[in-house]
């Protein structure tokens, strides 16, 4: 009797196994999505400033191009084929405006894009980092500039 409850215990954690085992998801376990703000730091507010999410799906693959010794020529992908037509773009204010700088258009800014960093953690996406940098010459005479943030989030597919 001992020997079957053993054969029988062996059996159900094997099948027990299998049905675990079978749940095992393939793939990629997680969605990403980036959001891309974009604030002018061009003096006396002509600048523009956006806060954009792609609402497209790109395959990197189908522009990507291995290079090697024997193979360097460049990457030929078609820039218009790259493009994305389909994001929503939301307005922001300028750091700048005529009087120098506007620190109600910074809070603005964050506001509206706390407000879309709350309705995605409302959908359940993580932040999974936030990055940052600014691009300008910086000189004397310098006219351009633009402060970018990059927010990476993931959600469990």
């Amino acid at each position: 009797m001992k020997t079957i409850n053993y054969i029988t215990l062996a059996i159900s954690i094997c099948c027990l196994s299998l049905v675990i085992y079978s749940f095992k998801p393939e793939g990629a376990l997680y969605d990403f999505k980036t959001i891309t703000v974009v604030e002018s730091i061009v003096p006396n507010g002509i600048g523009r400033s956006r806060m954009i999410e792609s609402l497209e799906i790109k395959d990197y693959k189908e522009y990507s191009k291995i290079m090697s010794e024997e193979d360097n020529d460049r990457n030929k992908s078609d820039r218009g084929e790259i493009r994305v037509k389909n994001y929503e773009e939301t307005k922001l204010l300028n750091f700048f405006n005529i009087g120098g700088i506007r620190f109600q258009n910074i809070a603005a800014n964050d506001a509206i894009v706390n407000s879309k960093v709350n309705q995605f953690l409302d959908e359940g996406w993580e932040i999974v980092s936030i990055n940052s940098g600014v691009e300008s010459v910086g000189g004397k005479d310098d006219a351009n500039g633009l402060f970018i943030t990059r927010f990476y989030f993931k959600k469990q597919k």
